[in-house]
């Protein structure tokens, strides 16, 4: 059977190995889908998945990347046939399913979006696991009733692939965005994104009070901790927080005050197992109301060997916006 080649990574007595190596199609999970990957992403899950810093990775040996683009390569899924363009992210890919490190892959079709005739695989890719959450962030505040007439968005992680994004979907609707990143070197590059305003991260990670002056509307966070809590004691009365990422810690330091003296909102954002249905807008939306030119900016592409170095740099907080990884 034919070879392929992928990123597998292994459980050892000291804790794991990252190598790569060929597998063939017998190598693969059980799935009724079986997919050419011609690219991936590198996420901050795919970097704590590799580096080992969280407990990500479910089941070893493990293909990584929770996130995959490429063409059906065959089928016995109802709706999906050889030659069909695809796009998956989330699922437990690269947790505890084999993900999109390798050329070939086989999942389940139930998890799988076609991909939006406007955009390439790369393009998707560019959009990633990250992106997409980026947009059910957006779409959250918005079904809050957050609109741009009622005052400024934060954006935490700015310099981050969920951070950049919505900075890039949040200016084209029209709000006026705050970005907060501990890279202020990067100021000049959120503002080309559609930032008005960079703020040092070090302003969020103070002690926390149950309420302190109102600055934000609404934000999207993929902080958590600290910052995430001084977030929400800064909200105007009805605003709402749309919360998905954790890179400063899985904590939460506040209190009721904010929720039921002001009335804001924290709305969790789980973009892994999102039902298709919403998980089938967000991409329509992306197609609609990302710039693909922006997003052209704020992407760069490496190749299936600089993955392990990637996920260490982004663990580590080095890369800024998104990664794209060309698989074949």
């Amino acid at each position: 059977m034919e070879k392929f080649r992928a990123l597998l990574v292994s459980k050892t007595e000291t804790g794991q190995s990252v190598d790569f190596t060929h597998l063939s199609e017998d190598d693969l999970m059980p799935g009724d889908v079986t997919i050419n990957v011609s690219h991936s992403s590198v996420n901050y899950k795919d970097g704590l998945a590799i580096t080992g810093k969280s407990p990500v990775i479910r089941k070893y040996p493990l293909i990584p990347g929770i996130d995959l683009a490429g063409t059906v390569k065959s089928s016995t899924h109802k709706e999906w046939r050889a030659g069909d363009h695809v796009v998956l992210g989330g699922w437990g890919v690269g947790e505890g399913h084999h993900g999109g490190y390798a050329e070939v892959a086989r999942v389940n079709g139930d998890w799988l979006v076609p991909l939006p005739k406007s955009f390439s695989t790369a393009d998707a890719m560019a959009i990633g696991v990250a992106g997409y959450t980026s947009m059910l962030c957006v779409m959250a505040l918005e079904e809050q009733g957050v609109t741009p007439a009622q005052g400024e968005i934060l954006v935490t992680g700015a310099a981050g692939g969920v951070g950049t994004v919505a900075i890039a979907l949040l200016s084209k609707l029209g709000y006026t965005v705050v970005a907060s990143t501990g890279r202020m070197e990067e100021e000049a590059f959120l503002k080309s994104l559609g930032a008005s305003t960079v703020i040092n991260r070090a302003e969020l990670n103070t002690p926390v009070k149950a309420l302190a002056k109102t600055r934000w509307a609404g934000a999207i966070d993929s902080v958590g901790s600290t910052t995430l809590a001084n977030v929400i004691s800064q909200i105007i009365p009805e605003g709402a927080v749309a919360a998905c990422g954790l890179a400063q810690g899985m904590d939460l330091p506040t209190s009721v005050a904010p929720f039921i003296l002001r009335g804001v909102r924290l709305i969790g954002i789980n973009s892994v197992t999102t039902p298709q249905p919403r998980r089938r807008a967000a991409w329509a939306r992306l197609e609609r109301d990302l710039d693909l030119e922006k997003l052209h900016s704020l992407t760069t592409h490496v190749k299936l060997d600089d993955v392990p170095r990637i996920a260490a740099d982004i663990v580590e907080g080095k890369i800024r916006g998104r990664v794209v990884v060309d698989i074949r």
